[in-house]
């Protein structure tokens, strides 16, 4: 591993070469906000498939991926004299210590080397100093990004609109619970979860088609539910699942391919034959 010298010295040569490329590159000279918007989107999620592999040096690369755009974005907030790297860094720094009280106090705040509790400062004067452990870390992580001068709103405001809707639908739920709207008992949410179950197949069998798209809604928001209470993540469970069926389907066509019988020309039965075997060879 890197010392911190090493590690600086590392940030102010990618700055440099920045620096660099948008001066001296026609396509580096001529990025904006908007035309890196898609590239950001498509490199997180780049950055998302390599966390879900768990290779290290894939996460390294995306990693470095998505820090470009951040050091981008800063440049060009620069030349519009709106904000440089600087700032994003002293902004974070200091969102962090503010959301933080049960480590630093506020009046840490602005100052150049933060020091951690204790110091001096009496740590029960400050509200929200005492966490101990992540569900309060979290509760009051919630409630005092309200309390913030340019903070969230409402309890909600701070759920990205363009999330994707599962990723959304979990985030809504979690920031509920923090402020205590979620059920007492996690249990009891299986029978909001087959509720929503018989709604569905009631609107279905009346082949309304806007009403069951409704009961679809409401059936998976409950079923995201009943994941986060049981401590379970939707989005990378389904995302495992399709990984798991890429797999098994792609095995099922190179076994048609390998005999010369295209997959139209197959029987659901031998598929589905193929697909067992599929799943015999997968290791767990």
């Amino acid at each position: 591993m890197h010392t911190r010298e090493e590690k600086m010295a590392a940030f102010g040569r990618m700055l440099d070469v920045l620096d660099t490329l948008r001066e001296k590159c026609p396509w580096d000279k001529k990025q904006t906000n908007e035309s890196l918007r898609p590239n950001t989107i498509e490199e997180t999620y780049e950055l998302c498939d390599a966390l879900m592999k768990g290779e290290a040096s894939e996460i390294c690369k995306e990693l470095g991926d998505v820090l470009l755009h951040v050091g981008f974005y800063a440049r060009i907030g620069e030349e519009n004299r709106q904000f440089d790297i600087a700032d994003v860094c002293n902004h974070l720094v200091d969102k962090l210590i503010f959301r933080h009280p049960h480590v630093y106090h506020p009046s840490q705040i602005g100052a150049p080397a933060p020091q951690p509790l204790p110091y001096g400062e009496d740590a029960g004067k400050s509200e929200f100093s005492e966490a101990k452990n992540v569900e309060q870390v979290l509760d009051n992580w919630e409630q005092i990004k309200q309390k913030e001068k340019d903070g969230n709103k409402s309890v909600l405001s701070g759920v990205p609109i363009a999330l994707p809707s599962m990723i959304k639908a979990y985030r809504i739920q979690d920031k509920a619970r923090h402020v205590g709207f979620d059920w007492e008992d996690k249990q009891d949410v299986w029978s909001k979860v087959r509720e929503e179950l018989d709604e569905l197949e009631v609107e279905l069998k009346r082949e309304d088609k806007k009403r069951s798209e409704q009961e679809l809604g409401d059936f998976l928001f409950a079923v995201i539910n009943a994941a986060r209470l049981y401590h379970l993540n939707p989005d990378n469970a389904l995302e495992t699942t399709n990984q798991k069926f890429i797999r098994r389907f792609n095995f099922i066509e190179q076994h048609s391919i390998k005999e010369g019988k295209p997959l139209t020309e197959m029987t659901l039965g031998e598929m589905d034959a193929l697909w067992d075997e599929a799943k015999k060879n997968e290791n767990y």
